[in-house]
């Protein structure tokens, strides 16, 4: 056998799928801030709170639903290298199909679903009932979010990242303008700000299927939906398994984070607004960073699909460096200008001096999560999705420990608490990648 030379990194394909997913994902972070910051236009405490409280609320009940997007990002790129264009379609197709089942089971469970979700938050009193009122409106988007979801995770395995952009920033920018106008414009409240949202989700839902449905794509769908064995229990089987551990992993994540809002809530309206406001921020650092996630996602999904061990290794390596010299960018930032930050969105003087006092985190966290951020990418895309998940299960164990051992020392515990179960999250996954390497490529060649 001769031995192979060094793997070639195509740096521009990193920047290529990580920029255009740095500015989706930082536009996707704007609809959180943007909600933030409107409403602490109204100077209320309160209903500062509860967009915080409704924000968490979806966050467990759509963005534990995001494995549809990761799950078929990873699956359509190894497609890509593996079985070509008509398979990457069929992949489509299975997303959606268990993407709108997924929506109609949330809709039939509203009554006692909803009204059990706002209350494991721990809100009460007046932030109980204006995260109602936002809760009950956006809960109609879900069919468009779980669609979205399947179709901007295709587009993302199939490198279509500047559309990708364009779609995402145009959606969230119709988020904030309709948040604006209905909240500060109408006077419409908190109810403004969850209209905003459902109706935009269903604008970026009819602008994507139309750019979607034309050319080759109608064409390949026909042959695909033509297929019996498309969503037959065969083919669902490995698409199903892959996203079982994603839902399951994405479900213990959303739950550690809405801990953080349950341990805020039960603290008070000062603390909840307060961390409301560096929980955006964190969403902000995190989606920064997962364009780096994405890069992983479909650059080693290909070299998965390709049975390219060098290659693999190699974009793992090189996507890695390059998040931590980005994580470096957002500490820095953050050191010189988090106080102005967090003073601009806080409702009231109070929330500001907390804020500020807890605003160190935000120069430590990029640290701690840049790591693991990437090594998503790396384990969706090789779909190592079980051992995520009990990785992720670790690193939860960890953070509960954490979260008792630091109750007494208030607000900074709580996000002592995250940093480290960030931190350890990276640990577990990095101790993981040798044996799954070994594993994964030496199946392939008895494959091949």
């Amino acid at each position: 056998m001769t031995a192979a030379g060094p793997a070639i990194i195509d740096n521009r394909a990193i920047w290529a799928i990580a920029l255009p997913a740095m500015v989706t994902n930082v536009a996707t972070a704007l609809i959180g801030i943007g909600d933030m910051w409107i409403v602490g236009q109204l100077g209320d405490a309160p209903t500062q709170g509860a967009v915080d409280v409704g924000a968490r609320l979806f966050a467990v009940l759509f963005t534990v639903m995001n494995f549809l997007k990761t799950g078929t990002t990873g699956l359509v790129a190894q497609e890509g290298t593996r079985a070509g264009k008509d398979a990457q379609v069929a992949m489509l197709v299975r997303g959606l199909a268990v993407g709108l089942v997924i929506a109609a089971a949330l809709l039939i469970a509203k009554p006692v679903l909803l009204p059990a979700a706002l209350g494991a938050l721990g809100a009460s009193g007046e932030v109980l009932e204006a995260a109602r009122i936002y809760a009950e409106i956006r809960y109609w988007s879900a069919p468009a979010v779980m669609a979205n979801l399947a179709l901007i995770g295709f587009m993302v395995g199939r490198r279509q990242m500047t559309a990708v952009l364009i779609f995402e920033v145009a959606y969230n920018l119709t988020n904030i303008a309709l948040g604006l106008w209905f909240v500060l414009g109408l006077d419409w409240g908190i109810a403004g700000i969850g209209w905003s949202s459902l109706i935009a989700e269903y604008a970026k839902l009819v602008a994507v299927a139309i750019f979607l449905a034309r050319g080759e794509f109608l064409a390949m769908l026909r042959n695909v939906l033509g297929e019996k064995g498309t969503l037959a229990w065969s083919a669902l089987k490995p698409f199903l398994s892959v996203n079982r551990d994603l839902f399951l992993r994405t479900l213990v994540l959303t739950i550690a984070l809405a801990a953080l809002t349950r341990l805020s809530a039960e603290r008070g309206a000062i603390v909840l607004a307060a961390n409301g406001i560096l929980y955006q921020m964190f969403i902000f650092t995190a989606l920064l960073l997962d364009g780096f996630e994405n890069a992983a996602q479909v650059l080693n999904g290909e070299r998965a699909g390709a049975r390219d061990r060098e290659g693999f290794s190699a974009y793992l390596r090189a996507i890695i460096v390059r998040g931590i010299a980005a994580a470096a960018l957002v500490a820095a930032a953050f050191a010189l200008f988090a106080d102005p930050i967090l003073a601009s969105f806080a409702a009231t003087p109070a929330v500001e001096a907390v804020a500020q006092d807890l605003g160190a985190w935000l120069v430590i966290i990029p640290f701690a999560g840049v790591v693991s951020f990437v090594l998503d990418g790396v384990y969706v895309g090789a779909s190592w999705t079980r051992a995520l998940l009990l990785t992720m299960a670790g690193a939860a164990a960890a953070f509960a420990l954490s979260l008792w051992l630091t109750w007494p020392m208030g607000a900074h515990g709580l996000w002592l608490s995250f940093t480290l179960f960030l931190g350890v999250r990276a640990v577990l996954q990095l101790g993981a990648v040798p044996c799954l390497l070994d594993r994964e490529f030496a199946a392939t060649r008895e494959r091949s």
